[in-house]
């Protein structure tokens, strides 16, 4: 398995304008090298709280996967299973001003994470939670620790509307904690869009037209689906070609190896359309992810969770300008309601081939999407959404303030 991230951090500009805060910022995540969305994220909030000029103290969670030496130091490493490093680090983290915890069930130890309750309870700073899973029927004790988790965060972070409504009607939890912030976009803004892959090539002629699917590989991405429907769509000329890039989630691939990958070549294999469906795990840049994503036609996000709130895959292809055909999870339905991609019922590839055909044949369709893509694109830039998470940040420390005087 490589040791880096396939899909890079953001890296984007600060504006000269933008004040320094000076905060001492603690933050609690999985952190690369380690491949998973929470680790991207982490690192490149990370990194944008540090170009607003704060200092950011980066606790390490280790939960077991024999991590690679960080991509950047880190103040400490939360160790799974281990009440003394719960403790520390949440000495660690009451140093600070303020603490971001990333939280999601499977990252903690205990029972569906129930560690990090510990944690919450020893911490004296007030702490800002991130939620990257809202469970829509989650067990009586994934309830429970989700709703210990909200009681002891200072404030709750969702990254969809959907999500906080559900958060707020099926948990129980203070509504006047929970807070949307967006996930921030790894790709920056592509305006003009990428070059159109219908047009004539002198030498090729019609170019073929591109899907693509990029993220984590394993059971539940639904990318066999998408396959399915391809195979309807043999009269389309020329045929689409869909390109699947990403490695096997280290997780997956320690205890199935690349099963999964191996079923996909020979699912296309077998309906024919072998040649016209690729896979790609070269590593890219956060120049060339953007170009690699904007030179196609359209993202395709097949997902087959129900669960999913949030999806930084969804937020880069919409930065990137480009349409999206996804399955009915909440981000999507949210995030492309306005007009930037179409939604279709999962497990479906009748309707996923209907929804890849318009968009591959219907100019003024791609161009509606790609222009509602790019308005929606500002919202995502990681400064934007780092700027809000320093907007929390001030109310909490100014409120600690008030309380102490």
């Amino acid at each position: 398995m490589p040791g880096r991230l396939p899909f890079p951090i953001a890296a984007l500009p600060l504006p000269s304008t933008r004040p320094s805060t000076g905060r001492r910022i603690g933050m609690l995540s999985t952190y690369p090298p380690k491949l998973c969305g929470l680790a991207t994220f982490a690192a490149a909030l990370e990194n944008e709280l540090r170009r607003a000029g704060n200092q950011v103290d980066m606790i390490r969670v280790d939960d077991g996967d024999h991590l690679c030496s960080p991509d950047r130091p880190v103040v400490a490493e939360l160790l799974n299973g281990s009440a003394s490093s719960v403790r520390n680090a949440a000495a660690v983290l009451s140093r600070c001003d303020v603490a971001i915890i990333q939280h999601e069930y499977g990252i903690y130890g205990g029972a569906d994470g129930d560690e990090i309750i510990d944690l919450l309870t020893a911490l004296r700073s007030p702490a800002i939670v991130v939620l990257h899973t809202v469970p829509l029927h989650p067990s009586e004790h994934q309830r429970s620790v989700l709703e210990s988790v909200c009681e002891l965060a200072a404030q709750v972070v969702v990254m969809a509307e959907m999500a906080r409504t559900r958060l707020i009607s099926l948990y129980t939890v203070d509504a006047s904690k929970v807070v949307t912030i967006p996930h921030g976009a790894s790709t920056p803004t592509i305006d003009p869009p990428g070059t159109d892959p219908r047009v004539v090539d002198p030498d090729a002629g019609v170019q073929p037209p591109q899907l693509l699917t990029w993220g984590l590989l394993g059971p539940g991405k639904g990318i066999e689906h998408t396959i399915n429907a391809l195979a309807m769509l043999r009269d389309v000329v020329p045929a689409p070609r869909y390109t699947v890039a990403g490695v096997t989630h280290p997780k997956v691939f320690a205890s199935q190896g690349d099963q999964y990958r191996r079923s996909l070549v020979q699912r296309a294999t077998s309906l024919g359309i072998g040649d016209s469906v690729s896979f790609d795990d070269k590593y890219r840049d956060v120049a060339q992810l953007t170009r690699f994503v904007a030179s196609a036609t359209a993202v395709v996000l097949p997902y087959e969770s129900r669960d999913q709130v949030t999806s930084g895959v969804l937020v880069d292809a919409l930065a990137a300008g480009r349409p999206v055909i996804a399955t009915a999870f909440p981000h999507a339905v949210e995030l492309l309601g306005s007009g930037a991609g179409i939604v279709v019922p999962h497990g479906d590839p009748l309707a996923m081939a209907d929804a890849i055909r318009l968009t591959l044949t219907d100019d003024d369709a791609i161009d509606s999407m790609a222009t509602e893509a790019r308005r929606l694109a500002p919202s995502f830039s990681w400064s934007a959404v780092a700027a809000q998470y320093l907007g929390l940040a001030d109310d909490l420390v100014q409120t600690a303030a008030s309380i102490a005087i």
